[in-house]
């Protein structure tokens, strides 16, 4: 008997502390009960995929996204809304976004290139045939000066002038207009009237008369030699190509034949090619800023001096010129620049660009309707940095998807108003 009161004893102690512990529940924390099942994790191309946890999706391998509050009710999908069309409907959970009402500044970027003001150009040819007894230039790109002696020549017709002249002044006609007539023709010729005058006085002709330089530049070769009689054609210089002069001396040169041309460095200009989507924008006068990834910091402002008035054919560009000063001789022929245009300001429904699609003749934004997201076509104009201007079928009160190329199957058609694109 005393046995068993002593285990009552021993049971009452044990169960008493257990009944104690069911009547006063310890609190769960709430983040604990949240994590019970109320986050749902799909995929955003295939909503069918719920799950409870973070992950991949199934079926294309996509990273599950958490699901809103709408999209735990379903968002609205009705069955209409999955029948639709697949060219023309999709249900995605793509952020959408608004387009945006306002006046920015248009910009047009093109890249192009550094080369000769072709402006500057000047032949220097032979007035007479003869041959070079002595060249003072000796190599490409060497720098010359007006009046500056850059060869001597042998020419029995100037012999021929210079003793008609020597003749008349020792002989005098009683036709003054004679002495005169040969002392022009001498000039034109290329004689200065230095010569002309020492010729004169001292009754002597020059058998290898030196000849001048009428311009200041730096000297480039043509190139090409003609032969005596051929046609006056020339081939196109190649600036790039430091090599020996093809005019040398002891060679025959004809009458007309241009031995060198002579450039001024000073004066370049940057061909900047254009594509012709932002032609209607270009217009003379504009402000152009140059900037040359070869010289880091190196920007140059211009403005645009000259439009191309044709489009070359295959070409899907057009080009401009922009005048440069390059008075200290840093820039360099050849080099690259990239070009920013400021066309003025453009009023209207600004969208990234990643929104709309284009499709060739046709270019497509996704409108927003409920759960899914239709083809609408729309016309844009200026593009300005990542955002571009709808000009037609967009409306400020449109919500659209941010990415119209991620909702685009590259195999697929997609309709617009009746029309597959």
């Amino acid at each position: 008997m005393k046995a068993l009161n002593k285990m009552f004893a021993v049971s009452l102690v044990i169960v008493y502390p257990l009944l104690s512990a069911c009547n006063n529940p310890k609190p769960v924390p709430a983040a604990i009960t949240q994590a019970k099942g109320d986050v749902k994790y799909t995929c955003p191309m295939h909503p069918q995929i719920i799950e409870d946890h973070p992950g991949s999706c199934p079926i294309c391998g996509m990273t599950l996204v958490k699901k809103n509050g709408q999209a735990s009710k379903g968002a609205g999908i009705t069955l209409g809304t999955v029948l639709q069309p697949v060219n023309s409907s999709v249900v995605s959970w793509v952020t959408a976004i608004t387009p945006v009402q306002k006046s920015v500044d248009t910009e047009i970027y093109g890249d192009g290139y550094l080369d000769f003001d072709t402006r500057t150009f000047n032949n220097i040819a032979s007035r007479f045939s003869g041959r070079i007894e002595k060249l003072y230039i000796k190599y490409a790109f060497q720098e010359i000066h007006a009046g500056e002696r850059i060869f001597d020549i042998y020419s029995p017709d100037m012999v021929t002038a210079q003793q008609d002249l020597v003749y008349l002044t020792r002989n005098p006609a009683p036709e003054s207009e004679l002495l005169n007539a040969a002392r022009q023709k001498l000039l034109l010729l290329g004689m200065t009237m230095a010569q002309v005058s020492q010729v004169a006085k001292t009754g002597k002709a020059f058998y290898s008369l030196p000849v001048y330089s009428p311009y200041n530049g730096h000297v480039h070769d043509t190139q090409h030699s003609q032969m005596a009689g051929a046609p006056a054609t020339e081939t196109p210089i190649d600036f790039a190509a430091n090599q020996p002069l093809s005019i040398k001396e002891g060679m025959y040169v004809t009458k007309g034949q241009t031995l060198f041309n002579v450039v001024n460095p000073h004066s370049l200009w940057a061909i900047v090619k254009i594509d012709r989507s932002s032609v209607s924008a270009l217009k003379l006068n504009q402000p152009v800023e140059l900037q040359l990834p070869d010289i880091p910091g190196k920007n140059i402002n211009g403005k645009v001096n000259f439009i191309e008035p044709t489009l070359q054919q295959g070409d899907k560009t057009t080009s401009i010129r922009v005048y440069v000063d390059n008075m200290d001789h840093s820039l360099k022929v050849n080099s690259l620049v990239k070009a920013k245009i400021q066309t003025g300001r453009a009023e209207g429904l600004w969208v990234p660009r990643e929104a709309v699609v284009n499709l060739g003749q046709t270019q497509v934004v996704w409108l927003k309707k409920g759960a899914a997201y239709q083809a609408r076509q729309v016309s844009t104009g200026t593009i300005n940095g990542n955002y571009i201007r709808v000009t037609k079928g967009l409306a400020l009160t449109d919500s659209l998807a941010s990415n119209a190329q991620y909702l685009t199957d590259s195999e697929s058609f997609i309709k617009i108003q009746g029309h597959e694109q």
